[in-house]
């Protein structure tokens, strides 16, 4: 009974505790701090040695400009416990009052005690940076590092650096540090990435490949190489990343994945030019038989995204001739799965595409290249509108795959086929779950879906020209690209002035630039820009113009006009980022 009486005791005393601690961070956050500073007195007085409590209370004394109780408060503790950061916030206490030379009396007595215990410099510090003194948070580990050379303080030293504006020291620090602790690097690379997005100019992006270029000339050391090609690969300069990879892969010439890896981000940026050399490079380097299908499926797909009609024969000529040479195996399943695709949707056999799909199933199929080939089944079923069928594999390779990236895609097109069957309340619930997907693209893709239907289903309730509409997204699914131009163009003329106006357009100008007719896709971007710039799709409309004069037509003036735009007018774009180093790029200002 009398432990039970003490466990009541406790339990109540900590509860009421934990009460108070919420009470004094209420008001302390409420800028309430006469009432914050009777709370943290009453916490401090029930746990003295509690750095956090005592802290707090300071803080609000000065607030309140009870200077010289705050001082008393930090000399009997600094008397008590002894502790170098005491001494910075009496110099701080002291500077908040406008005396600067007892602030800095204070603040050296700090800075001496590190010298006279190396140790305390994580203390004093510290306490320096929270109170946004860097110059002497950087004396701190300086004083502590000529002292004692084995104490390391480059990373933080480089923070502070580049806090105070100097870049150059900053990035020395940075790379020091990377190659002293390369288990380091993928933070320190993190840190740095930082600044090149949020840098207010490129001469930070300059610096930084210049210091890693001299590195490289300096050192036979693969590891700047890396760093270099990480460098490039940021910049999305995939040429320059690869001249890095094969001089890595010459000295060690034990692994082309990296390779690998930098040809598949040049695909996804439609730099294809750089993203065949690659490929090449990897067939010429390796006998590898899962090595040499990889390469060969990604040079197969950039075909496919290219071709003409007159082309197919010749492409699926290659796949025979690959699956030939290479057998109909489980390592040779991304062959067999871009080739049902082919046949399935460029040369409108998807009998063939089926049957492609249903003997790789008779593998012996990890779980997860079965469901890859039930993903490819599916797509098919869907595209010759055998819905239900369709749905059901979506569901298994959901059920069987819980919470994988590939679970979530067949969730996404699950809902896309409601939308396609017209079946938008369905697919609003399932559009709605996905926007918060882990995968940025799956949460992006369901995003777009989940306004169209919302957006169009508030201003006309009866979803007529959604209905209109989704038959036009089914028409670009099934790859019939001339029948959706029909579809939209009837759209803009039955709808006109309406709600589903400005996004067909942008349907209108993806579909003609995927045709490469590119002055009737900057048309339907021009209409949006002109007519529904108060809309949500003019970000996309402006960037999608500004690719086009830059990448295709070469106009680069025109193109940097409408990236400014983006820059200046659509900041919390998803493209601005993009935008904003494009700009750059034909602003001239950096060395590329």
């Amino acid at each position: 009974m009398k432990n039970l009486f003490l466990y009541i005791v406790l339990f109540c005393s900590m509860s009421i505790f934990a009460q108070n601690e919420q009470l004094a961070q209420y008001y302390y956050d409420k800028g309430d701090f006469e009432k914050a500073l009777v709370s943290y007195q009453e916490l401090s007085d029930g746990l003295p040695s509690n750095p956090f409590y005592f802290q707090r209370k300071i803080d609000c004394m000065q607030q309140l400009l009870q200077f010289e109780s705050a001082e008393k408060e930090i000399q009997e503790r600094l008397n008590k416990y002894k502790q170098a950061p005491l001494l910075v916030e009496l110099g701080y206490n002291f500077q908040l009052q406008k005396n600067d030379t007892k602030a800095k009396k204070y603040y050296d007595d700090a800075i001496e005690r590190i010298r006279k215990n190396p140790n305390e410099v994580y203390g004093v510090a510290n306490s320096f940076e929270k109170k946004v003194l860097l110059e002497y948070a950087l004396k701190s580990y300086e004083t502590a590092s000529q002292l004692v050379p084995t104490l390391d303080f480059k990373y933080q030293t480089a923070l502070l650096y580049g806090q105070l504006g100097n870049m150059d020291q900053m990035i020395a620090n940075f790379l020091d540090e990377a190659v002293l602790n390369p288990q380091a690097s993928v933070m320190i690379q993190n840190q740095l990435a930082r600044f090149m997005s949020t840098d207010g100019d490129s001469n930070f992006n300059d610096s930084l490949r210049k210091a890693l270029i001299l590195r490289v000339q300096k050192s036979q050391d693969v590891f700047w190489n890396q760093f270099l090609s990480w460098f490039y690969m940021q910049q999305k300069e995939f040429g320059k990343a690869f001249v890095q990879e094969k001089a890595i892969y010459k000295r060690n010439p034990e692994s082309l994945s990296n390779i690998i890896s930098l040809g598949q981000m040049a695909i996804e940026e439609s730099d294809n030019e750089v993203a065949t050399e690659v490929m090449d490079y990897v067939l010429a380097n390796t006998t590898d038989v899962e090595l040499i299908v990889q390469a060969n499926t990604y040079l197969l797909q950039m075909k496919m995204d290219k071709a003409q009609e007159k082309d197919f024969a010749a492409i699926n000529a290659q796949f025979e001739l690959l699956l030939k040479q290479y057998g109909i195996t489980p390592v040779t399943l991304s062959l067999q799965l871009k080739q049902a695709y082919f046949v399935s949707f460029l040369m409108k056999n998807p009998t063939e595409g089926k049957a492609i799909i249903k003997r790789a199933m008779d593998l012996q199929l990890t779980p997860f290249d079965q469901a890859r080939c039930k993903m490819e089944l599916a797509d098919i079923l869907l595209s010759e509108e055998k819905f239900n069928q369709a749905l059901l594999y979506y569901s298994q390779i959901q059920e069987n795959l819980q919470n994988s990236e590939l679970s979530h895609e067949a969730s996404l097109k699950s809902a896309k086929t409601s939308y396609f069957k017209t079946d938008f309340e369905w697919a609003l619930k399932q559009f709605k779950e996905l926007k918060s997907a882990n995968t940025q693209l799956i949460a992006n893709d369901a995003l777009e879906y989940f306004l169209l239907i919302n957006d169009n289903t508030v201003a006309d309730s009866s979803q007529t020209a959604l209905k209109e509409f989704a038959k036009g997204d089914y028409l670009l699914y099934q790859n019939r690209n001339q029948e959706a131009i029909v579809q939209f163009q009837k759209i803009l003329k039955s709808f006109k002035g309406q709600e589903i106006e400005a996004v067909t357009l942008l349907r209108l100008g993806r579909v003609y630039e995927k045709l490469n007719d590119y002055n009737l896709a900057l048309a339907q971007y021009q209409d949006i820009i002109d007519h529904h710039s108060d809309g949500i799709y003019i970000d996309e409309a402006l960037y999608f113009s500004a690719e086009i004069y830059n990448k295709q037509l070469k106009q680069p003036d025109k193109a940097k006009a409408l990236y400014e735009k983006i820059i200046f007018g659509h900041q919390d774009s998803i493209y601005f980022v993009d935008a904003r180093r494009k700009f750059r790029e034909l602003r001239g200002d950096t060395n590329l």
